[in-house]
C-alpha cells in the first residue's frame, strides 16, 4: 500500500512538471485528459478518488483510537505504535495524493483556458487587423469618391454654363427666325401687292387697247 502511494506519487509530480514546462509530451497529456473528462471518465475519477479518500478516513479513525487508547492511561505495546505510524503515513501520503491530484486538475483547466484565451486573442487580432485594412481601404474609397463628387461638381457647372449659353443663342436664333419670317410675311404682300398692281396694269393696257379698235369700227 505505501508503495503504491509514493509511486502514485512520483507519478503525479512527473506529470506536474510535465504540465509545468512547454514540452512535447505536454501537448499529449492535455490531449489525453481531455479524453478522460469527456464521457464516462469524469465518473470513473470521481470514483477512484471517492475510494481514496474513504481508506484516508479510515486511516484516520484508526489513528485517532490508537491515541485515544494512549490518553486513556494504556501503554502502547510496539504493534500499537507501528499501526500509529503506518495509518499516520498511510493518511499523510493519501492526503498528499488526493492534494496533487487537485493541482493536476487546475493546471490542466488553467492550460486549456489559456490556450483558448490565446485562440481568442489571435482571432480578436486578425479582426482588428482586418478592420484596420478595411478603414484604410475605405478612407482610400472615400477619398477617391470625394476627388469624383468635386470633379462632377465641376463638370456640372461647366455643363450649366454652356447650357446657359446654348440658351441664349437659341433665344437669339428665335428671335432672328421670328424676324426673318415677319420680314418674309412682308414680302409675300409686297408681292401681293406688286402682282395686284402689275394685274391692274395689264386690265387697264388692254382697256386703252380695246377702245380705238372700237371707235374705228363705228
Amino acid at each position: 500500500m505505501i508503495q503504491l502511494l509514493y509511486s502514485v506519487i512520483f507519478a503525479e509530480m512527473a506529470l506536474i512538471l510535465l504540465l509545468l514546462f512547454k514540452t512535447p509530451l505536454r501537448k499529449l497529456i492535455i490531449l489525453t485528459f481531455d479524453r478522460i473528462k469527456r464521457g464516462r471518465g469524469p465518473v470513473v475519477v470521481k470514483t477512484i478518488v471517492a475510494t481514496v479518500f474513504v481508506v484516508l478516513m479510515s486511516s484516520v479513525y484508526s489513528l485517532i483510537n490508537i491515541q485515544r487508547r494512549s490518553e486513556d492511561g494504556a501503554v502502547l505495546n510496539p504493534t500499537d505504535q507501528v499501526l500509529a505510524s503506518k495509518h499516520l503515513l498511510e493518511a499523510s501520503l493519501m492526503g498528499f495524493v488526493l492534494f496533487l491530484s487537485l493541482m493536476i486538475d487546475r493546471l490542466h483547466h488553467y492550460i486549456r483556458e489559456l490556450r483558448l484565451l490565446r485562440k481568442t486573442m489571435e482571432t480578436a487580432k486578425k479582426q482588428n487587423r482586418g478592420f484596420e485594412d478595411g478603414k484604410n481601404t475605405s478612407g482610400e474609397e472615400i477619398k477617391s469618391l470625394g476627388e469624383e463628387i468635386v470633379a462632377l461638381k465641376a463638370k456640372i457647372k461647366t455643363l450649366e454654363s454652356e447650357s446657359e449659353s446654348k440658351g441664349k443663342e437659341l433665344k437669339g436664333a428665335q428671335a432672328e427666325t421670328e424676324a426673318l419670317r415677319k420680314q418674309a410675311d412682308g414680302f409675300l404682300l409686297e408681292y401681293d401687292r406688286l402682282l395686284e398692281d402689275n394685274q391692274n396694269l395689264r386690265n387697264q393696257l388692254e382697256s386703252i387697247g380695246q377702245s380705238p379698235e372700237g371707235k374705228k369700227s363705228m
